[in-house]
């Protein structure tokens, strides 16, 4: 077997990190209310229908790209596997730092963000281009897009397009 083959059979199993990273986050967000946290202290308006719904539908994307690039390798699932996960890891484990920081007070999601989604989307980048599931180009293409969708999400979601 060459480096090669075992660099992208590392890829094709690491992915699965990142529904797994992202199911304890959702643990950790609704004990810690996250939807309350939305409301009271960032002026959101969020609910528990809305957190359930929306982790819900993100979950089963995520699962779905992940059965996708694990089973088959393509690169376009690789593709839209980072973005997916970009949005609802990386993007999100920054947005749970920045405010923890900013606001001086926790964020429910804090931890998980911190130990769990920074450090598997630098992996699961990283392996990305080392399996050559994606080029350098990809990957910090997949990652910029994701970033203005989950800055529309969180507008959208959390403020309902107040400004």
């Amino acid at each position: 077997m060459d480096d090669s083959t075992v660099e992208t059979q590392r890829f094709r199993r690491l992915v699965w990190l990142l529904p797994a990273a992202f199911a304890l986050h959702i643990v950790e967000e609704y004990t810690g209310e996250f939807p309350g946290w939305v409301t009271h202290v960032l002026g959101g308006s969020f609910n528990n229908l809305a957190f359930a719904a929306n982790n819900a539908g993100f979950m089963a994307i995520m699962l779905a790209l992940t059965a996708w690039t694990s089973g088959s390798g393509s690169r376009l699932a690789s593709f839209l596997l980072i973005g997916w996960a970009s949005a609802n890891l990386f993007w999100d484990g920054l947005f749970h730092i920045a405010t923890t920081a900013a606001l001086d007070r926790y964020s429910p999601g804090l931890v998980t963000s911190s130990l769990l989604y920074i450090p598997i989307s630098l992996l699961i980048g990283w392996s990305s281009l080392r399996s050559r599931a994606l080029s350098l180009r990809a990957l910090f293409g997949a990652v910029a897009a994701r970033a203005a969708l989950f800055g529309f999400v969180v507008w959208y979601g959390l403020f309902h397009f107040a400004l």
